[in-house]
């Protein structure tokens, strides 16, 4: 499997299959993407919640791969209304694709889109256990610290964990130290930073943090094999 980062939340996963996962695709607007929405090849799109900086391009490339869109259920039907493939999950559920297995988890945020104009809420924000090729990556989403992050792990060995360090918004880098040590993976990568001056922090300083050899700092673009 190769994980690549692209900014915020946006992480290009490539299965040893040859299937293509983009987890919340925020391209357009997105000052550390690397990428172009409309080349970037997508076999699944899968969104952890409604916000813009996560929902991001994920109609535009959907609609050019009839990529399948997984996400909440209530996102899902959002997506339906663009005549776009969809499967709809909710916090706590699994399914078995041909891509790899899906676990759906809490996630502690809001979860809203514009609709026609008028702020829309859509659900509750998740994150998402993810395990395909014999390795599994949590991608806890935006999301502030909770003590069931213990339990996580517990589901299955987590070879990688990208967990948010921005602050304001979601986690900082002290509570996101705190999650790390809750979730017991083999490799964390610190993501949702330095994207806007609100949520500028040190990655390097985060993953310097973590014992040993735990963090692990990706550049954009930099590919990481599992």
């Amino acid at each position: 499997m190769k994980i690549s980062w692209h900014g915020q939340s946006f992480l290009q996963v490539v299965t040893n299959t040859g299937y293509t996962i983009l987890f919340d695709p925020f391209i357009t607007g997105n000052p550390k993407n690397n990428l172009n929405s409309k080349t970037i090849v997508a076999d699944v799109i899968v969104v952890t919640h409604a916000h813009e900086d996560h929902i991001g391009d994920t109609q535009e490339i959907a609609k050019r791969t009839n990529a399948l869109i997984v996400t909440t259920v209530e996102i899902a039907k959002f997506f339906e209304t663009k005549n776009l493939r969809t499967h709809g999950m909710q916090m706590g559920g699994k399914h078995l694709f041909d891509f790899g297995e899906i676990k759906m988890t809490q996630a502690i945020h809001g979860s809203s889109y514009e609709i026609d104009g008028k702020l829309t809420t859509l659900g509750l924000a998740a994150g998402i256990i993810f395990h395909s090729d014999g390795k599994t990556i949590y991608h806890a989403g935006d999301t502030a610290l909770f003590s069931d992050m213990k339990l996580i792990g517990q589901y299955r060995p987590l070879d990688v964990v990208f967990l948010p360090i921005g602050d304001n918004f979601t986690m900082g880098p002290e509570d996101a130290a705190i999650a790390a040590d809750y979730l017991k993976a083999k490799k964390v990568v610190p993501i949702h930073y330095n994207t806007f001056p609100l949520i500028e922090q040190d990655p390097i300083a985060f993953c310097n943090s973590l014992p040993g050899e735990q963090g692990k700092f990706l550049k954009v673009g930099e590919i990481l094999k599992i």
